[in-house]
């Protein structure tokens, strides 16, 4: 995680927690003046558009008093969906058993995206089932990692 997303999700999970939701993760799209702050929250019973509007809404009084993102930005907040991202250990271990994509930071045995069933997590890393090959996958070289839907 960068220094950056660390520094927003200390600034916002304590908000989120407050009322009542999970932060789930926060993506940082930089594009100069299209630049886009995307936070993912959860709860027991899912996400409603209400929630979503009380998040942004206190969430954008704290961003406006610390002021973390110097550009401008847009703010968004969001369900993580039936293709949710992963981000967290955690978050691997709950998904085990789900067919999983990914993209890797740098290339890992060649390759940067992978797909397949996400068999949890070893120590630091994540084990993923490509074709019946497994690998351990570090979870610091993961840059990106959604859930596939099954219907």
């Amino acid at each position: 995680m960068s220094a950056r997303l660390k520094t927003l999700q200390e600034l916002i999970e304590p908000v989120v927690t407050a009322l009542g939701l999970e932060l789930w993760g926060l993506d940082f799209h930089s594009a100069g003046r299209n630049s886009t702050l995307r936070i993912y929250i959860d709860g027991p019973n899912g996400v409603s558009v209400d929630d979503c509007a009380r998040v942004s809404h206190q969430v954008s009084g704290i961003l406006d008093v610390e002021d973390p993102i110097p550009e401008q930005y847009m703010l968004e907040v969001s369900s993580p969906g039936m293709d949710r991202p992963l981000y967290t250990l955690e978050q691997f271990q709950a998904y085990a058993g789900h067919q999983v994509q990914l993209r890797l930071r740098v290339p890992f045995e060649g390759r940067r995206k992978f797909k397949g069933l996400l068999n949890g997590v070893e120590g630091d890393e994540v084990l993923l089932v490509v074709d019946d090959e497994e690998y351990l996958l570090p979870i610091d070289y993961i840059d990106r990692a959604n859930v596939i839907p099954q219907f």
